[in-house]
């Protein structure tokens, strides 16, 4: 039988947001209404003298058209007015919450996982998305009955027709009038997702040639076998077309994987060490730090202290990332998997102002992108992601113990790290060393032990 409410006795919120599995687990239309009522009576009033009003954006899958409408009754029922926008990109969502001066921006999407997933992330109206204590007293309301709008005093729900074109606007004042992408082939993904239609608009506003694919959404085909999480299809037609560098979106286009021109992928940590170094260059590093994160490359910390920039490293998540930007005044975060924060621009990792950011810099350099992208070598590193353990096996002596035991072997040329996924029902191992064997052999050691309590785990 479908369960059709949450376990209120278990936090809703995860480390980026709602998500789950579609009326199987917690993301349904009821929980969306409830959830919107309970927001929209959190920040009812909270515009001072006018209207309050929340700003709704989704990516390119089926439950959106589920999940929307129930939204929108939602907040209308408790008084607010509601904006919808269509697909748009997350990062989108985070900016017109602020500039339309929204008191509430929602984005419907589970960002990199299959069509079948949904979820729900919520931003304050300074475009910030919102802080634990916030979302723990809107999970508290939806306990209670809501206090519902008189009907005099029901909100009103509008489309709004511009978005994209507000959007596209944003993300090219990256670049100075002054410049453009004339003379530059790219080959851009959109995982059939959020970005298909800003993301080759944007593009060709800026003069690039753009081959363009993950374009034709269905509703099912978001992030299958493309975009940032598949970029192989992205690489290899970038070498096949001889583009000047390939571009890959995930599904709601707030994280960005490259390729350079022989179809070689390149990861978050290159692209950092590309950004702090132009930015110390012009004096825009504010304190000469970068924010990472625990799975950032060692190989990224030595590059960027060689250039005198201290790298901090933050739990794995853009939050976090924003947060210790935030404390520290860094101009500049990121993560291997492709989720990059410009503070001076964007409230959020934006894969497509990146991607920008990134191709002006290569053609000023009038290097190849596999000479100019790749500033550093990365100290070989393995991750495995293992689905279906249960949430207690990592306090598991027997694996803690192993773990001890290869991180003693390893000591200071090696890190191993384990963690749980904070947005899949996955556990993560990470090996990282200089001996290519020792790393495949330590990742599978760890995985197969770890399948092996888990099993047992199971069987109890």
């Amino acid at each position: 039988m479908i369960k059709t409410s949450f376990n209120s006795s278990q936090r809703l919120f995860g480390t980026d947001g709602i998500r789950g599995t579609v009326n199987e687990d917690k993301v349904t239309a009821l929980m969306a209404v409830n959830l919107a009522m309970a927001a929209g009576e959190y920040f009812y009033g909270k515009a001072g003298t006018k209207k309050s009003r929340v700003l709704i954006g989704k990516d390119t899958r089926l439950s959106g058209y589920m999940l929307e409408p129930a939204l929108v009754a939602g907040f209308t029922s408790v008084g607010l007015d509601s904006i919808t926008t269509g697909p748009l990109p997350t990062p989108a969502i985070a900016h017109l919450t602020r500039v339309l001066r929204c008191d509430l921006g929602v984005m419907i999407s589970a960002s990199h996982n299959p069509y079948e997933d949904n979820g729900l992330k919520l931003f304050g109206a300074d475009g910030f998305k919102l802080n634990d204590d916030i979302e723990n007293e809107i999970q508290l309301r939806m306990t209670n009955a809501p206090i519902l709008a008189k009907s005099a005093n029901l909100g009103r729900a509008r489309r709004m027709e511009d978005a994209i074109g507000r959007y596209s606007e944003f993300v090219k004042q990256i670049l100075p009038k002054s410049e453009d992408l004339s003379h530059m082939k790219v080959v851009l993904d959109c995982s059939n997702g959020a970005s298909y239609k800003v993301g080759p608009e944007v593009l060709f506003e800026l003069g690039a040639e753009s081959v363009t694919i993950g374009t034709e959404p269905n509703g099912k085909n978001i992030n299958l076998e493309c975009g940032a999480m598949f970029p192989e299809k992205m690489a290899r037609i970038t070498k096949l077309e001889g583009a000047d560098l390939g571009i890959a979106l995930d599904g709601d286009a707030d994280r960005v994987i490259f390729s350079d021109e022989n179809g070689n992928i390149i990861h978050g940590d290159q692209i950092i060490a590309v950004l702090a170094e132009d930015m110390k260059k012009n004096n825009q590093l504010n304190g000469n730090n970068v924010v990472g994160t625990l799975m950032s490359n060692v190989g990224l910390e030595k590059y960027l202290s060689k250039l005198n920039i201290n790298l901090y490293r933050t739990n794995v998540g853009d939050r976090y990332i924003l947060e210790k930007m935030i404390k520290s005044d860094c101009k500049l975060g990121g993560e291997p998997s492709g989720h990059i924060l410009l503070s001076d621009f964007a409230k959020t990792g934006d894969g497509l102002l990146t991607a920008i950011k990134v191709l002006s810099l290569l053609k000023k350099s009038g290097l190849k992108a596999s000479k100019f992208l790749r500033p550093f070598t990365p100290v070989p590193q393995s991750l495995k992601n293992l689905k279906n353990i249960h949430k207690n096996i990592l306090s598991n002596d027997k694996i803690t113990n192993l773990v001890k035991y290869h991180q003693n072997l390893l000591g200071s040329k090696g890190r191993i790290l384990l963690r749980p996924s904070g947005t899949e029902d996955l556990v993560r191992i990470m090996v990282e060393c200089n001996d290519v064997s020792k790393v495949k052999e330590i990742t599978e050691t760890i995985a197969n032990i770890i399948l092996k309590e888990n099993k047992i785990e199971k069987n109890k």
